[in-house]
Parts: C-alpha cells; structure tokens; sequence
C-alpha cells in the first residue's frame, strides 16, 4: 500500500532492494517499512477477536472474507441504537443514582451513535442515492431525516454536497467543509498550529457560544427551509416530545436523554468528524484541481493504534499491551462508536467512488482499491491511525497553507 506521506528517496530505496534482494525480499521490507497496523494484529492476536478488530479499526485483516450488507442494515442498525439509548434512558430516570448514572452513560452512547449513523450513513447516502430502491424512497427518507434530527433541508444538503464531490468546487466558498472549518469553526491558513488547536478547543470544543449558533444554525436550516411541510414536521418534532415531558413531569429527563445527545453531543461528534475528513495540499494541487489534489485532499482515518513492539512477557511489554488494549477499548471505542461511525473511516474511498454500491461493505471494499493500487487514479491511497492524530495532520496542512490559496471567511 502507497502512502503518499512516505518521501520520493524511500521509495528510491525500495526499488533498489528490488532489484537487489528480488520480489519476495521487497515485499517483505515494504511491509516493515510501512509497518501495517491491522496486518500485525492479524498476525499477532488471536483469531477470536479479529471480527471485532475489523468493525473497529474499520480495516480487514489480510485475506479477510467480504461482507454482504444491504443499505438497510444501516437503516435498522440507527434505528435501534436510537431506541436502545432511549429506551436506557427511561430506565435510568426510575433506577438507583449509581446504576442510574451507569444506565445514563450507556443511554447517551447509544443515541448519540444512533444519531451520527443517521447522519453520516443514512442522510449521506440518500443524497448520493444509493440507500433505498427509488430516487423518491431516497428524497422522502433524507427530508424527513432533515426535519427530524435538526439536519439541513435535504435538498439543499445534496445541492452542496455534490459540490463537495467536484474537485473544482473542494476548499472553495461553494465547499460544505471549507464552510465549517473555515467559516463556522473560523481557522485560518497560515496560522502556527498552535494557535489553530488552541482556537479548536477553545472557541469551538469547550464555547457554549459556538454550540449555541450551531444549534440554531441546525434549527433555522431545519425549520426555516423553503418547504413549509419539512418546517412544521421539524418544529413538531422538537416541541411535541418536550411538551409532553413538561406536562408529565419528566422534562429534565427529556434534557438528558434526548435533547442533550441531539444538540451538544452530536454537535462534538460532528466537529471531531469534519476536521480529520479532509487536508489542505500544496498549492499547486489546489490550483491544479486533478485527480492527485482528490487523492492528497483526504486519507484513511482508522482507530486504533499500532501494536507494542514488545513481547507481552516482558514486565516492560505487560506494561506496553496492557495500555493498549485501554487505549483500544476505551479511547479508540468511543470514537468508533460515537465518531467516525459507519463508513466514516473510509472518506477516501467515498471520494474516490463517490457512487459506488459497494460502501456497504467499506471496509472490504477500500482494502481491495488499495490492494489494486486504485486504478484511475494517481496515488493509492494514503492513511493515519487515530483520530487526534489524524486532526492534528490536517490542521498542520492548514497551517502550512499561505493565505490567499483558500477562501477566507469574515469574522
């Protein structure tokens, strides 16, 4: 697998070890080179938890079979996270404070996955098309999605989302990303990375300010659309729930189990989610607008992290392998589940193959392009392990970025 970070004098490298140790021999060193996370815990840990490491990594493990999923699965897979969180919800509301609180945890996980699956699975596929049968099935889905979880009206989201798509329209004043980042989140180019990270956490993170215009951002999009029958379904369905809460004596619940997961903790996945989907290259790729600007405009973002080189009998490799299962199954498993949902993992392969049928199965059906060397294109595509880092590469992209190559938004 190409990795368009690695620099042009280690891929010189690599062909003189072709040449001097043969095929077997550079296949070898090119995957030490690489050190492929997901190869080495296919290689290393038992087989009984590679289907897990699979979903969460959202990579396969080398020869892995493939998947057959409809559209569908997505669709019944949001609904019942949705229903399952409530459904805790309630039963944390009657419970005892410490299972009350556990009950309430594993409430607002649930529905705030539920939540980001509709989003950025179910919505974001109607627009392309590709969830049910029918162009109409497809529209009817995506409005009622919209007015329902506060989303932009559907047929304005696939307006500008298929300019997202449009390599000439990607970083420009037309672009859904650009509009966030830049606009909504207000980074600039050119600033110390420091600075932009300190304005990511501060100013959009941890601002009730921003939260508050991002909310009623969503709630304008959603309830002041041109269609008056998408409005009053929106506004019906955040007051009708909240009425009768009030009336009940349950509107504090209402708060927790609903409205919180619907506004401020979705809005925190939505932010984490946008800022590792895409980077800023040089220049000259954003002038040229080809297809290796599309290949160097976003990579692969998997949880996980690589394995501890040590042996885990070691007291130094215990250590090691016990801080990354944590790390796995705490840090990692949040963002999966909460973050880069479904085929979030793979916004590289979704711009690549904007209209493919194959997302459902993402995982497999990445790993066979990479495999392939991504015919049509470039570059193979490229990848970074972990969330944080991934966000952190991107901003030091924007920040290497001169002012002028990028729209600027007014303050």
């Amino acid at each position: 697998m190409t990795n368009y970070a690695v620099p042009m004098r280690k891929e010189r490298f690599m062909s003189t070890i072709v040449a001097e140790i043969g095929d077997a021999g550079a296949r070898a060193a090119a995957l030490t080179a690489r050190r492929d996370p997901r190869a080495e815990m296919a290689a290393r840990l038992p087989a009984i938890v590679q289907p897990f490491l699979s979903w969460l990594t959202a990579r396969p493990a080398p020869e892995e079979a493939e998947v057959a999923r409809s559209p569908l699965h997505f669709v019944y897979q949001a609904c019942l996270l949705v229903a399952a969180g409530l459904s805790l919800g309630v039963l944390s509301a009657a419970a005892p404070t410490a299972p009350g609180v556990a009950l309430l945890l594993a409430s607002l996980t649930l529905t705030t996955s539920g939540l980001g699956l509709f989003q950025v699975v179910v919505f974001h596929h109607c627009g392309h098309g590709t969830v049910f049968g029918t162009w109409e099935r497809n529209r009817a889905a995506g409005r009622l999605i919209s007015a329902v979880f506060l989303f932009k009206h559907f047929d304005h989201y696939r307006k500008e989302h298929m300019h997202h798509h449009s390599a000439r329209k990607l970083l420009t004043e037309e672009d859904e990303f650009a509009d966030f980042v830049l606009g909504m989140c207000r980074l600039e180019p050119a600033l110390p990375k420091r600075e932009l990270w300190r304005r990511v956490l501060v100013n959009v993170v941890f601002s009730p300010g921003f939260h508050v215009r991002f909310l009623l951002r969503r709630m304008r999009a959603a309830m002041r659309s041109h269609d008056r029958q998408h409005n009053a379904v929106a506004i019906a369905a955040l007051a009708l729930p909240a009425l009768a809460s009030a009336l009940t004596g349950q509107f504090i619940t209402y708060l927790l189990i609903w409205f919180l997961p619907l506004s401020l903790l979705l809005q925190w996945a939505t932010i984490g989610r946008i800022l590792c989907e895409h980077r800023f290259p040089e220049p000259a790729l954003i002038a040229a607008r080809d297809k290796e600007f599309v290949c160097l405009a976003t990579a692969g973002v998997f949880p996980g992290a690589p394995l501890p080189r040590e042996s885990a009998w070691s007291p130094t490799g215990l250590a090691a392998w016990g801080g990354w299962w944590l790390n796995m199954l705490t840090v990692q498993l949040l963002v999966r589940v909460i973050v880069l949902v479904g085929d979030a993992p793979c916004h590289d392969f979704h711009h690549r193959r904007p209209s493919t049928k194959q997302w459902t199965d993402y995982i497999h059906a990445r790993q066979k392009d990479v495999d392939a060397g991504c015919p049509g294109f470039p570059r193979n595509y490229g990848e970074t392990w972990g969330l944080f880092r991934a966000i952190d590469e991107n901003l030091a992209t924007l920040s290497a970025t001169p002012r002028g190559i990028v729209p600027m938004w007014p303050h």
